[in-house]
């Protein structure tokens, strides 16, 4: 028998609040922090976006550092998740020689090559900083001030990346390469990413309507989140208490086209059904679906479908949380992640906010919280770019 995986320190920043005690009263209020651009420069500024409400400088503040030129929004919201879930844990930078760090983003440190790409051709000095921003070197700024870990990673799959960082974490402790790892995603905003979400014509001009039959697009967000996974000896052995565990996953791609899902479903079918699969649970035993649910036409017809597929027309219920936060893209399946493990320690369900009118076919969601709800096993769906589907399992 396969030993369980705990999760016993998790951390969140995102639009609704930074950490989760705040998440959890947004979510529970049901207090959306999608609304108009504040730092972001773009001149885009008929699009709401789901911004972290605090400045670089705020978040500096926060974290008792000063202001180097090189650190990137990304890595300011990068550490302040950290931090909390390494504090949930009981982890000290002393402890950190056997734990693994993995970490996804697909921006990077973008927002900072923003500043300077005016100036690259004229070879400014300041351009150096530029190649310390790629997304290798957002994972190493995020960690370095917490100690030395065990080994560095970084994974960029788009809008699945945080989930499939979940899944190799999970993988690493069940092969035995490790009794610790931490593992998660942060996406900041930048004008290089909303653009090219513009330009493909999905970004909505109003808050996001996951699932309803006039949904028009997504809003872009940013945020990140860390979850401390290890195997159930080693909590035990640490006298720590598990959040949860995390007890199955999947992963498909099934290739249907660059940025579009399959209208069937056909990877999201194969992440669903693994995740049950390893999980040992029959879809009858989830009680609540995390949906990627990203507002746009395609996905929420192609999520759906799937959903059906796997559970039946008697699915459990099922909401967008993006409609709190925005779509923070690589940072989602972390985030999201967050999310379900509050739903289970406060038995709740989020709302998906904005919902008004059923889509033909397609899924009709929570559309307002349910407090005081029994919930024991969650399933949480991250599906990005090329069809690289992700798909996880948390329980209490």
């Amino acid at each position: 028998m396969l030993e369980p995986i705990c999760i016993t320190g998790a951390g969140v920043v995102s639009a609704i609040g930074i950490g989760k005690s705040a998440t959890l009263a947004s979510l529970q209020e049901e207090r959306s922090g999608i609304g108009a651009m504040e730092y972001l420069p773009s001149r885009h500024r008929e699009l709401p976006v789901g911004e972290v409400h605090c400045s670089n400088a705020g978040m500096m503040q926060m974290l008792g550092i000063s202001d180097d030129g090189y650190l990137t929004r990304t890595a300011l919201m990068g550490r302040l998740a950290l931090s909390e879930a390494l504090e949930e844990a009981r982890l000290s930078s002393s402890d950190l020689a056997n734990v693994h760090f993995i970490s996804s983003t697909t921006v990077g440190g973008m927002d900072r090559r923003e500043r300077y790409h005016d100036q690259e051709a004229g070879g400014d000095a300041r351009i150096a900083t530029i190649a310390t921003h790629n997304c290798a070197d957002c994972t190493e700024m995020i960690a370095a001030p917490f100690g030395r870990f065990a080994s560095y990673s970084t994974i960029s799959t788009a809008c699945s990346s945080a989930t499939n960082a979940m899944i190799t974490g999970a993988n690493m402790l069940r092969c035995g390469l490790a009794d610790i790892v931490v593992v998660g995603g942060s996406e900041c905003l930048s004008m290089f990413h909303l653009n090219g979400f513009n330009a493909l014509m999905i970004l909505d001009g109003q808050p996001c309507r996951p699932f309803d039959r006039d949904r028009a697009g997504l809003n872009l967000g940013e945020g990140a989140a860390y979850l401390v996974l290890e195997r159930a000896s080693s909590a035990e052995k640490r006298k720590v208490t598990p959040l949860c565990f995390l007890k199955g996953y999947g992963n498909a791609c099934d290739a249907y086209h660059q940025t579009a899902s399959s209208p069937e479903g056909t990877g999201a079918i194969h992440a669903m059904e693994e995740a049950l699969l390893t999980a040992g649970l029959r879809p009858s035993d989830i009680q609540y679906i995390n949906a990627h649910g990203t507002g746009t036409p395609n996905n929420d017809e192609s999520e759906s479908q799937a959903i059906k597929h796997v559970f039946g027309n008697c699915h459990p219920p099922v909401s967008s949380t993006k409609s709190f936060t925005g779509h923070t893209t690589s940072a989602s399946g972390s985030i999201e992640a967050v999310f379900c493990i509050l739903a289970l320690q406060h038995q709740f369900l989020p709302a998906n906010l904005n919902w008004h009118t059923a889509m033909e076919n397609g899924i009709v969601p929570v559309v307002a919280t349910q407090l005081h709800h029994p919930v024991r096993n969650i399933l949480s769906n991250a599906f990005g770019f090329g069809g690289n589907d992700s798909s996880l399992i948390l329980s209490l």
